[in-house]
C-alpha cells in the first residue's frame, strides 16, 4: 500500500539548517559485530532512503551479490520520479516493494515491514538527521560519505551508534576493495616493498556538467522542497554545488582518497594548507577546484601528501592515490588500468614476492618502445602489476561487508568511530581555503 506525502508545515531552508537535530552524547561503546534481527524470510529486510544517482549505484551493486542475504522491502524519496526508477530496478526481486515520501513514515512502519537496516544515499546535509533517526529506531545503517555536512553532525552519528549499539557503516568503499586490502596488508605491511613512505599524492579530476533541469510538470512540489531544505528544483538536482547543502568537490570526490592517505600512512594529519577558487564556474557557490597539502607524523617518520580535485576537466590522468617510499612507489585506483608498482633500482629484489604471487612483473615496456635515453637520466624503474582482480562493481564488496557484519560474520571495514577521525582531514580543507594559511590539527579535532 502506498503512503501519501505528509502535510507537515514547511520551513525555510535556513531555518531547517539551523534547527537540524543532533543526537546527544553517551559513552557506551557499540559492539563491532552484531546479530541481525530475525526476518520471516531469513534475510535482512532492507530499505533504501534516497534514490538519486548514488542510491541507484548502490542498488545495482547490491543486485549483483549472489544469493543475496537481504530483501529490499521499501524505498523512500521525496521525488516520485526517483520512486518510479527504484520500483523499475527492483521489479523482479522486490515485486512487493513499499514506497514512502517521508522518512519519518518509513521509520514508523519499520515493525510492519520487519525492517532491519537502511541504506542512506540522501544529500550530505541530511545524513546526520536520517542516520540518527534510523539508529534510534533500532536499525543498522549504511550511510554514504561524507558522514555529514559538519564535524558536529558527524560526531552525533557516532554517539548515537554508541548509545543504540547499532552498526554504522560509512560508504568509503575502497576500504573493502580486495586490491586495496592486498596492497595495504601484504605489499606495504608484510612485504614492506615501499620501504619507508615519504610522500603521497592523489587526484580526481571530473568535468562538471551544466546544472540539471527538469520539466516543471514532474518537479517536486514547492512545499515539499522547502520542508526538506531546498529552495527550488535547481538546488534539489544540483545540491553538491550549494554551500548549505554539501561540502563541495573536496567532500564529493576528495573524501574517498584522502581517507586512503590516512589509512596507508597509519596516521592522521597534523596540518593542512589549501587553495581553491571559482576559476571557471561563476554561477556556483562552491569553488570548482581545490588543492591541499597535508603534513603527517607517520609511525616511520614525517611525510607529506598533496591532493587535487578539478571540476573543469576530466581528460587525462585518471583518478588515483600515489604513495612513494625510499624503495618503491605504489599507485592505487579503483580502475586497475591506473594501478601499478615501481621498484627503486637501489632497492632489494622483489623476486621473492613475485614468486609468491604478491605482485607480477610487467613485461619490459621499454623494449616495446624504441627511444633514445639521455645517459644522464635514470632508466625507467621496474614496473609490477597487482594480481588481484575485482570482478564486481566497486561498491559491492563494501555492501557485502555491511551485510556480513549484521549477520555476525565480519567487522565493519569503515565504521563510524574510525571514519569520523579520517574525515576530519577533509572537513578542514574548506576552512583552510578560506583562511589562506596552514591550519594545525589538535587532538580534540579527532575526538567525538
Amino acid at each position: 500500500m502506498n503512503t501519501p506525502q505528509t502535510s507537515t508545515t514547511p520551513v525555510g531552508r535556513r531555518q531547517f539548517l539551523k534547527t537540524g537535530a543532533l543526537a546527544s552524547g553517551g559513552i557506551l561503546l557499540a559492539p563491532s559485530i552484531m546479530k541481525a534481527q530475525s526476518s520471516p524470510n531469513g534475510k535482512i529486510n532492507l530499505a533504501i532512503l534516497g534514490y538519486g544517482k548514488q542510491g541507484e549505484v548502490l542498488t545495482t551493486s547490491m543486485l549483483e551479490i549472489p544469493n543475496p542475504p537481504f530483501h529490499v522491502v521499501a524505498v523512500c524519496d521525496i521525488w516520485k520520479n526517483s520512486i518510479g526508477k527504484c520500483r523499475s530496478a527492483l521489479r523482479k526481486v522486490s515485486p512487493d516493494l513499499k514506497w514512502y515520501f517521508d522518512y519519518q513514515e518509513l521509520i514508523a512502519a519499520k515493525d510492519e515491514l520487519g525492517l532491519d537496516a537502511v541504506i542512506i544515499a540522501t544529500p550530505d546535509f541530511w545524513h546526520a538527521r536520517h542516520t540518527n533517526a534510523c539508529l534510534k529506531a533500532g536499525l543498522h545503517v549504511y550511510c554514504e560519505k561524507m558522514m555529514a555536512k559538519t564535524p558536529d553532525e558527524a560526531r552525533s552519528m557516532v554517539r548515537t551508534a554508541r548509545e543504540t549499539g547499532q552498526l554504522l557503516q560509512i560508504g568509503h568503499q575502497r576500504r573493502s576493495n580486495p586490491r586495496y586490502l592486498h596492497a595495504y596488508h601484504n605489499l606495504t605491511k608484510r612485504a614492506e616493498l615501499m620501504g619507508r613512505f615519504t610522500t603521497a599524492n592523489g587526484q580526481w579530476n571530473r568535468s562538471a556538467k551544466p546544472f540539471r533541469e527538469v520539466n516543471p510538470r514532474i518537479a517536486v512540489e514547492q512545499d515539499v522542497l522547502e520542508k526538506n531544505g531546498f529552495e527550488n528544483m535547481e538546488q534539489f538536482l544540483n545540491w553538491r554545488w550549494f554551500r548549505d547543502l554539501s561540502g563541495g568537490p573536496i567532500s564529493d570526490l576528495g573524501s574517498h582518497q584522502i581517507d586512503i592517505f590516512n589509512w596507508f600512512f597509519d596516521a592522521l594529519p597534523k596540518s593542512v594548507m589549501a587553495s581553491g577558487g571559482h576559476d571557471y564556474y561563476k554561477d556556483r557557490e562552491w569553488y570548482d577546484n581545490v588543492m591541499a597539502i597535508y603534513e603527517y607524523d607517520t609511525p616511520n617518520g614525517p611525510a607529506r601528501a598533496f591532493y587535487q580535485t578539478l571540476a573543469t576537466t576530466g581528460a587525462g590522468g585518471g583518478y588515483y592515490e600515489y604513495f612513494m617510499g625510499d624503495e618503491g612507489a605504489l599507485r592505487m585506483s579503483e580502475n586497475p588500468a591506473f594501478t601499478k608498482m615501481y621498484r627503486e633500482a637501489s632497492a632489494p629484489s622483489w623476486d621473492e614476492w613475485a614468486s609468491k604471487g604478491f605482485i607480477r612483473k610487467e613485461e619490459a615496456a621499454a623494449a616495446k618502445v624504441q627511444t633514445k635515453v639521455d645517459v644522464r637520466e635514470s632508466a625507467p624503474p621496474d614496473a609490477y602489476e597487482i594480481p588481484v582482480v575485482l570482478d564486481k562493481k566497486p561498491h559491492t564488496p563494501h555492501l557485502e561487508n555491511f551485510f556480513a557484519a549484521i549477520n555476525g560474520k565480519a567487522k565493519l571495514n569503515s565504521d563510524g568511530e574510525h571514519t569520523f577521525k579520517s574525515e576530519m582531514a577533509i572537513f578542514r580543507v574548506n576552512e583552510a581555503v578560506a583562511a589562506r594559511k596552514t591550519l594545525e590539527f589538535t587532538k580534540e579535532d579527532f575526538e567525538v
